[in-house]
């Protein structure tokens, strides 16, 4: 597979030289500048590009071209914020950028509660508590609508919890939750992000479905025309979060989504973090699946907790059989090779990498996104790869 790195232009902390020592050769990036919906600028993605390539690595996956909310609630805007999309694309192409990751996603990206819990080495880790979190939602944020979906054992360990947080524990899970991770499109206030919420209040999960696949129908045959490859990134996590619709968190989701546009060029990300937050997903029979349709991988891993928290696990340890997930895209890879497909290397990226050594006293940090946890995580994949590779050899099969 092709190893990747996660990268946030030329102000990220990670520079690109310290990537290429961790031994990737590919670089995941977009225009970050540019995240308000609008066309991205040729010139702009020429520079960035030949940023990357004049540090001898290749800009491998664009991620992401943001949907813009238009888009999402089917708002009077959505015609030009679908055009200003293809126009994005064709400059993408412009500069032969194929691979295109992008999400569904309803007012909040990617969600933690906690960016810095302690794991039993001491190092630190992102974390979904699923008791701070109700207790922000019910009596924090006052969600019209939202002790109703809490059960009342649910709601009773909230009280007692928001008791035991205290106003500044609870400002800083507010903080966590809604002012902005890495990648997020937007960022609030209180005031703000109820107004978010409030359009997508007659919003169904079936509706966002059609939302969704009215998208697909429109930017599908521009990309099998620049030869494109789009991948959807899960639901981060893969359950409804402040009584939001979230339509890719399964199998069954990803079936809908694949024959809503039935294409090559309409593909998946397949995030084995966001993924397995439930445990109804089946990771590697998933892989199986949709093999021939996953663009791109991105590998961590998640330890799901009894009362439905979850905390980023090392890359090979928690809740998923990350070594089975990995089998299935070599196979997968092998099968492509087979068949001659031009695109039968899949690339993957390590993950909300623990934060480690140097990295904890670091003031400046994107959240899952140091250097040193994401490195150990690319070396314990590149080993498991290797790993199958030296056992394939030793009995005679294809590597």
């Amino acid at each position: 597979m092709e190893e990747c790195f996660r990268w946030y232009g030329p102000g990220d902390p990670v520079p690109l030289a310290h990537i290429r020592h961790a031994g990737a050769t590919g670089i995941v990036t977009a225009l970050h500048a540019v995240y308000d919906g609008s066309p991205w600028p040729i010139d702009q993605l020429a520079a960035l590009k030949a940023g990357i390539e004049a540090e001898g690595l290749t800009w491998s996956v664009v991620e992401s071209i943001p949907v813009h909310n238009q888009i999402k609630i089917a708002g009077p805007e959505r015609d030009r914020y679908i055009g200003y999309y293809k126009d994005s694309m064709r400059a993408l192409a412009q500069v032969g950028l194929k691979t295109i990751c992008y999400n569904f996603m309803p007012v909040v990206d990617w969600t933690r509660t906690e960016l810095r819990h302690p794991m039993p080495n001491g190092a630190l880790a992102l974390r979904f508590d699923a008791v701070d979190f109700a207790a922000y939602d019910a009596f924090v944020l006052k969600r019209p609508g939202a002790e109703g979906d809490y059960t009342a054992a649910r709601l009773t360990e909230a009280k007692a919890r928001l008791a035991l947080r205290g106003p500044e524990g609870m400002a800083r899970v507010e903080h966590t939750l809604i002012a902005g991770l890495p990648a997020a499109e937007r960022n609030y206030d209180r005031a703000g992000f109820l107004a978010a919420l409030s359009e997508y209040r007659d919003i169904s999960a079936a509706d966002l479905q059609d939302n969704l696949t009215h998208f697909l129908r429109q930017i599908g045959p521009v990309a099998e025309e620049l030869g494109q490859r789009l991948c959807i990134h899960p639901d981060d996590p893969a359950f409804s979060l402040f009584g939001l619709p979230r339509v890719v968190s399964t199998a069954d989701d990803a079936r809908r989504i694949l024959a809503a546009y039935d294409s090559p060029a309409n593909g998946l990300t397949f995030c084995t973090g966001s993924y397995g937050t439930r445990a109804d997903n089946d990771l590697p029979a998933m892989v199986r699946e949709f093999g021939p349709r996953i663009h791109f991988a991105h590998l961590r891993n998640v330890t799901r907790e009894a009362d439905g928290s979850f905390h980023e696990a090392d890359h090979l340890g928690g809740s998923t059989d990350m070594p089975a997930v990995i089998l299935a895209l070599l196979d997968e890879q092998e099968r492509r090779r087979a068949e001659g497909r031009a695109d039968w290397q899949i690339p993957l990226r390590p993950d909300h990498g623990h934060l480690l050594a140097d990295d904890i006293a670091k003031d400046r940090i994107n959240p899952g996104y140091s250097l040193i946890g994401r490195l150990r995580g690319l070396a314990e994949l590149r080993g498991t790869m290797a790993g199958i590779a030296a056992a394939r050899k030793h009995q005679g099969e294809p590597a």
